[in-house]
């Protein structure tokens, strides 16, 4: 329970622009921040994929930004994605999706013409627009691209988008949040032959109505949704730091091979663990993010584990 309030208290400081302000205008976050964050530009994330690879480990690299309001920041974003995903080929990285591109609905559109109930016909239909042409540049690329989950208003549009790219462009992958109580429904929908599903346990401050709001409950959640994947002919992504979660995994795994899987982690959390996996002959991609709009990326995926925020504080205070 005190895990949970804890956890509900820092995602509501991910939203605080006051305490954003203070964080980011502090000289020592930037040391804090590279650990968990590639860099500003393109060019730091490429450096961070290339020296990842070679340490055999898969990457999903994300362009940070969120809640675009604007259609020229909205392009802009667009942009930056093809931009990447030429720079990834010329490079080689992108090879058999070994390093592939996350985008954020939002970030693209999804919220423009929006009402206070969620997204508008004319955002999605944007988005829908931005994302096709992200994932032609993967295509292109010789690699994937994955829609991240955002808050539970956007979860149905962002589905929606998923399943209209993925008849023509079937490397189009999904998100699922373990923390919402839709999901398992959503997961026996979509555990069907070639599609790419993420799983997570949700890093969003939710109503009680649509999430679960005890870590126990999300665990659990979690669990169900992970042996509904495992043992469907999809291709599951599990994002879980969690070693109960992971060993769940590895046990379900037994009757699979190990290309038909993948595990997740977030760049800078448990990146002994990272390679150990990889080391082990599983694929283990790492989420990496890059971009100035870093703040309310990290306090709410770090607030998935207060530990791990908690460590980041610390480290806030001896560098200051």
């Amino acid at each position: 329970m005190i895990a949970g309030a804890a956890r509900r208290l820092l995602l509501g400081v991910a939203d605080s622009e006051r305490i954003r302000a203070r964080v980011v205008g502090t000289p020592a976050t930037r040391a804090v921040v590279d650990r968990y964050v590639a860099g500003d530009s393109a060019s730091d994330a490429v450096r961070v994929a290339r020296a990842l690879r070679a340490d055999g480990l898969l990457v999903s690299l994300d362009y940070l930004g969120e809640d675009t309001t604007d259609a020229e920041r909205a392009a802009a974003t667009v942009s930056e994605y093809v931009q990447l995903l030429g720079q990834l080929a010329a490079e080689g990285l992108s090879d058999g999706g070994a390093v592939e591109v996350s985008v954020k609905p939002t970030a693209v559109g999804l919220l423009l013409g929006a009402e206070g109930g969620g997204p508008s016909a004319l955002g999605e239909k944007i988005a829908t627009e931005h994302i096709e042409k992200i994932a032609i540049a993967a295509r292109d690329a010789g690699t994937t691209v994955t829609l991240d989950a955002e808050d539970h208003k956007t979860t149905e549009a962002g589905l929606r988008i998923a399943a209209a790219l993925r008849s023509r462009l079937p490397q189009v992958g999904s998100v699922v949040q373990a923390s919402l109580r839709r999901t398992e429904a959503d997961v026996r929908a979509l555990a069907a032959p070639g599609v790419r599903m993420r799983l997570c346990k949700g890093a969003y401050a939710e109503p009680v109505s649509e999430a679960f709001a005890a870590a126990h409950d999300v665990d659990k959640s979690f669990a169900r949704c992970l042996r509904i994947l495992m043992s469907g002919p999809g291709y599951p992504m599990i994002a879980t730091h969690d070693p109960r979660l992971i060993a769940i995994t590895r046990s379900l795994s037994l009757n699979r091979g190990p290309d038909s899987f993948e595990y997740q982690m977030l760049y800078g959390i448990r990146p002994d663990e990272q390679r150990r996996l990889a080391a082990s002959g599983a694929r283990m991609r790492v989420y990496v993010p890059y971009g100035s709009d870093w703040y309310r990326y990290l306090v709410r995926r770090l607030a998935e584990q207060p530990a791990n925020l908690a460590f980041f504080l610390r480290s806030l205070s001896s560098l200051s």
